[in-house]
């Protein structure tokens, strides 16, 4: 269909309490869930990308994105009508702490589209300008951080991760003062605008906001809304939600928040900012800031440089993280479920549900049938302690091990694993006999499995990526728009699209990082600054 026939509604506006005062100075806002805020409108909008798949998923006809009248959308510089714009309200808790009163200080939610298929998707604008949640920034984002949210909300798609997605990405004509490493010398850089499109960004702070101040008539407001919305399934037709609701729709969100962080870990996927108020209701993957992926296998790596000293959002502490965040939710619904104990409980079911997924996951990993228990616990103990011995590349390793042959013969064994080793002359005396006798312990319990090896090699390779979003393929990919060529962008959206193909012909794209990565900036560790 075209931008004219978009089916709009404005749920969130419609049923919830707005801001009373409608401009974008900044200010402490209270019984509001969110202030109605106009985009503020960018000199020379120019369509850089667009996810023709996320098009399709709003019934928007794919000719409509390369139209003058799409740049100007969803750049903010023209609204269709029917849309009423907002700026949510909300808090969190960031490393640890309470932060208070958050909200969408560059991010402004356009309208609902009602899809032909009846679903409904948020479209939501970042770098769309001030909002009364921008304190003393602009509300802008630059064209870096634009790009890398453009293309790992598509990435973990079609890897099937539970995320975000990315319509569009749109240049801004005019730029921007930055600080990008914090160290006293900004620099202007080019402006961007990303439309986000999900069910809703209702977000764990949402609900941690109205507890804080004691509001819990909008704490339940906020709460019935999501639900009937949200989680439809939990209601009757004409219910209203009781504490029995409350509770098993808290039950539903550590269930996938769960899966999602199991899902992360499948990839080697670090978020880097794991703030309760970058944590969806909903189970997705939310806020594309200093993400990475596992590169050299370290549980303690963050892509984070605010997070370089203390490591609390590394890898090998998202699962935990996860749990410390849901306390905090469990913590934001009390009010309405009434009791300590029932919340407990289910928070406490976090810990078997990410445990029993996680458990098949690594087996799928493996190319196994199922986990058994004990034995494989161990067999993968000693695994992640073998990945430790030299620099392994995660991605790589896991993708050679469904090429693994069933041999005695151990150059065969290493050669396979061999590309993905980032020094593989290191690997001889005591580390190479404890690598060889890991791949010999697999391969017993591979032929335990006893599954066809054809069928175990494609299963691999279906959870196993071949490409990954690495950061120094997105560091080029920015490096060239900012040249003013979006061609990388666009060959790294159409090669993510299909992340578990072999793709001979892009084989460069799945090499381990080269050395100049190590210390380039925007290749390894990120700031948040956007």
């Amino acid at each position: 269909m075209k931008l004219e026939q978009l089916r709009l509604d404005n749920s969130y506006v419609r049923e919830l309490p707005a801001d009373p005062e409608q401009h974008p100075g900044a200010r402490q806002i209270y019984a509001a869930c969110y202030s109605h805020i106009k985009p503020t409108p960018v000199r020379a909008p120019k369509l850089l990308a667009c996810a023709h798949e996320t098009a399709t998923l709003l019934g928007l006809d794919t000719d409509e994105c390369s139209t003058p009248a799409f740049a100007d959308i969803f750049s903010g510089n023209t609204l269709l009508p029917g849309m009423q714009p907002y700026a949510a309200c909300y808090g969190g808790h960031q490393f640890g702490h309470w932060a208070g009163q958050l909200g969408d200080g560059r991010a402004i939610n356009l309208a609902e589209v009602i899809n032909p298929q009846g679903q409904r998707w948020t479209l939501q604008l970042k770098g769309a300008g001030r909002t009364p949640y921008s304190r003393s920034a602009d509300g802008r984002a630059v064209l870096r951080s634009s790009v890398r949210e453009f293309l790992c909300s598509e990435a973990m798609h079609h890897l099937g991760i539970p995320t975000t997605r990315a319509l569009s990405l749109i240049g801004a004509g005019e730029g921007v003062l930055r600080d990008m490493f914090y160290d006293g010398h900004p620099q202007i850089e080019p402006a961007a605008i990303v439309c986000r499109v999900a069910p809703s960004f209702t977000r764990f702070g949402n609900f941690e906001l109205f507890k804080q101040r004691g509001d819990r008539h909008n704490l339940r407001l906020l709460a019935d809304y999501t639900i009937r919305n949200d989680f439809p399934e939990l209601l009757s037709p004409g219910e209203t939600p009781s504490k029995e609701t409350y509770l098993a729709w808290f039950r539903e969100i550590v269930r996938r928040t769960a899966h999602m962080i199991v899902h992360w870990m499948r990839v080697g996927f670090v978020h880097g900012v794991m703030n309760t108020d970058n944590m969806s209701i909903l189970g997705l993957t939310i806020d594309y800031g200093p993400y990475g992926w596992l590169e050299g296998y370290d549980p303690s790596w963050t892509p984070n440089t605010t997070d370089a000293q203390g490591r609390r959002y590394c890898f090998g502490n998202q699962a935990l993280i996860g749990q410390w965040n849901l306390a905090r939710l469990a913590n934001a619904l009390l009010p309405l479920v009434g009791a300590t104990e029932p919340l407990q409980a289910a928070l406490h079911s976090y810990r078997n549900d990410y445990a029993s997924a996680y458990d098949a996951m690594m087996a799928a990993k493996l190319g196994l049938r199922t986990h058994q228990g004990e034995a494989d616990d161990a067999l993968l103990a000693a695994m992640h302690t073998m990945l430790s011995l030299t620099e392994t590349d995660y991605t790589l390793f896991f993708r050679a091990l469904a090429d693994l042959p069933d041999t005695q013969d151990a150059e065969a064994l290493l050669a396979c694993i061999r590309p993905a080793w980032y020094a593989p002359q290191d690997i001889q005396g005591e580390t190479r006999q404890q690598i060889l006798d890991w791949l010999h312990r697999y391969l017993d319990r591979r032929r335990e499995d006893a599954r066809e090896p054809a069928e175990r090699h494609a299963a691999m390779n279906a959870i196993n990526p071949k490409y990954v979003l690495r950061n120094y393929l997105a560091q080029q990919a920015i490096d060239r728009a900012q040249a003013g060529d979006v061609s990388m962008v666009e060959q790294l959206l159409e090669l993510l699209r299909h992340p578990y193909d072999e793709q001979p012909e892009h084989a460069h794209y799945a090499a381990k990082r080269p050395e100049w990565a190590r210390v380039k900036a925007g290749c390894s560790m990120l700031s948040c600054s956007s």
